[in-house]
């Protein structure tokens, strides 16, 4: 690929170049066949826009409020783990590319870096992203640290018991390298012949007994608002709000956990009304999206749906593989402007502009049709 990238989608070969094939493949594969990492992507690409003409767009307002934070655009960065085999930089890279786009960070709880060496390299809102270990010490301290070095709101996965069947990874026989966070509170040492040693570290270290009412549990030992990451239905997001979460992340781990579950864009709007995420949390609680997000188009598209906002996970990883903080601003940089191209084509001055007659979605074209 000869000179800069002009899109996303081009740093994916860039870091494909940049990386042992064992972590391109932990970073880029999914579960299984791999359904639901290409209908991920796929899924944007049916749905068409309706523009609005003769509105004046001169000016375009990228900039929205997560939490009461406000953030420059509709675009933060995903939890992604062990950013270190990446770049040498690793979640520092990433930490400082968000700071200066200014937006939000998720920072996993399975990082190369620490809670506070993230903490410390920049100044900006970030939240944490939570795993439930077997011993919820672990995963109390993870919370406390969390919150006694600014981070301002906990991101609890709920989709992974156990962690997916990754054939790439366990066909490279994928490592565990340093987690800093749980170094000395969870062992990583496995004993895994057949396979992913990650596998097998997860295997022993989640805790698979995790359920709704752990929720109460950990707004126990916080004050921090606790959003939930893994929904994908109407029935959890209802029981979402009931339990008093500050809000919901549609997301399917990026199709690592469970093949064959929805495409996320389709989560937020089904065919039938009363059965999709967004009626069902009925503006009690704002709800994001990530998976699958590679152009400004795919942005202005989840937001149409109900989003507040997405998170990308990959396309950071990959930037940040090609070209370390430099490729992460850029990968931020390219969405933002895309969106803004997107939303003056569009008729949509602001974010608060854009509805969802400025879509159409496949099951509306198959309805036209009959």
């Amino acid at each position: 690929m000869e000179g800069e990238p002009v899109n996303v989608n081009e740093f994916q070969e860039l870091a494909r170049q940049a990386l042992p094939k064992m972590y391109y493949d932990f970073f880029s594969g999914g579960a299984e066949d791999q359904h639901t990492l290409k209908e991920n992507v796929e899924a944007f690409r049916r749905i068409t826009f309706r523009p609005r003409i003769l509105v004046d767009v001169s000016r375009i307002n990228l900039s929205t409020t997560v939490l009461g934070y406000k953030i420059s655009a509709p675009i933060m960065v995903a939890p992604s783990s062990m950013h270190k085999l990446a770049h040498p930089e690793g979640e520092i890279a990433t930490a400082r590319a968000a700071a200066a786009s200014n937006t939000i960070m998720v920072l996993s709880s399975m990082s190369s870096c620490t809670i506070e060496e993230v903490a410390s390299s920049c100044n900006a809102i970030r939240f944490f992203q939570l795993y439930v270990y077997k011993n919820r010490d672990v995963a109390a301290q993870l919370v406390q640290r969390a919150e006694r070095n600014g981070y301002k709101a906990i991101v609890l996965t709920v989709d992974a018991p156990m962690l997916g069947r990754r054939e790439a990874d366990i066909k490279n026989k994928m490592i565990v390298p340093p987690l800093k966070n749980i170094e000395g509170l969870v062992s990583t040492e496995v004993d895994n012949d057949e396979g992913s040693i990650l596998e097998g570290f997860a295997k022993g270290a989640l805790d698979a007994s995790l359920c709704w009412r752990d929720i109460g549990w950990l707004r126990s030992i916080t004050n921090l608002p606790i959003l939930i990451k893994g929904v994908l239905t109407r029935e959890d997001a209802i029981k979402a709000t009931e339990v008093g979460v500050a809000g919901i992340v549609v997301s399917n781990h990026g199709a690592r956990q469970l093949d064959y579950t929805p495409a996320t864009i389709t989560v937020l709007e089904e065919q039938f009304k009363t059965r999709h995420v967004v009626h069902a949390v009925g503006g009690k609680v704002p709800v994001f999206l990530d998976g699958g997000v590679r152009r400004g188009t795919d942005v202005f598209k989840a937001l149409a749906l109900g989003a507040q906002a997405i998170l990308i996970g990959r396309p950071v990883v990959y930037g940040l593989a090609a070209k370390g903080e430099y490729g992460v601003r850029k990968v931020i940089h390219m969405l933002k402007d895309e969106l803004e191209l997107t939303m003056a084509l569009s008729g949509c001055p602001s974010v608060k502009d854009i509805t969802r007659s400025h879509l159409r979605t496949e099951h509306e074209k198959i309805h036209s049709m009959l």
